[in-house]
């Protein structure tokens, strides 16, 4: 039995601190409570896994955000719409997203560095690190924003200003915007994946 459904990745990038996860995780509720079927990607947590000892490197973070990306296709391909929480610093990140994702969208969530640095260090209940910016300025930091450049969207399909906007506002700007965004018709098998493999079969 097949299924027609329409898809779409929502990549939410900004600073350390602009509130990606606070409206990644309420707008992935809000979409659920009505019946959509969306995943949170969030980067922090998967890094737990990916590198559990994270050192931050250029090396590393092409690797990270290059499993990132293919995470979010793989669950796209599936007919599952993905928010992905990440800051992706350097343009490059996000643009190998959108070459491989036939509709995605950079969310940009903009806020100035004092106001994230203020939320950063009030942080609870996060896989992010703590206090992220305590480290930054020192030698060997790779803070985005302050050690590192956070290259912003140059022409995001969405801004959200966090600094104005509460976390409810952008959520309901959000929700808002992805109801109406081009989705792509992905068909799928039900109980069976786009390589045909049936859960509970040996593969």
């Amino acid at each position: 039995m097949n299924d027609v459904v329409m898809v779409w990745v929502a990549w939410l990038t900004g600073l350390p601190g602009s509130g990606k996860s606070s409206v990644a995780r309420e707008a992935a509720a809000r979409l659920m409570a009505i019946g959509v079927r969306v995943r949170v990607l969030e980067l922090d947590e998967i890094r737990r896994v990916v590198t559990p000892s994270p050192r931050y490197t250029s090396e590393e973070r092409e690797v990270v955000y290059r499993a990132l990306a293919y995470m979010a296709l793989l669950l796209y391909e599936e007919g599952v719409r993905v928010i992905i929480d990440a800051t992706g610093h350097r343009r490059r990140f996000r643009d190998l997203a959108r070459a491989m994702i036939p509709h995605f969208a950079e969310i940009h969530l903009r806020a100035s560095l004092a106001k994230c640095r203020e939320r950063a260090r009030d942080r609870r209940g996060s896989f992010a690190p703590q206090d992220v910016y305590g480290q930054a300025g020192r030698e060997g930091s790779t803070v985005p924003g302050v050690d590192e450049t956070y290259e912003p969207p140059l022409h995001p399909e969405l801004v959200l200003d966090t600094e104005q906007l509460t976390v409810a506002e952008a959520v309901e700007r959000l929700v808002r915007f992805l109801g109406v965004f081009p989705s792509g018709q992905v068909e799928i098998s039900l109980g069976v994946d786009r390589r045909g493999y049936r859960p509970g079969k040996e593969r």
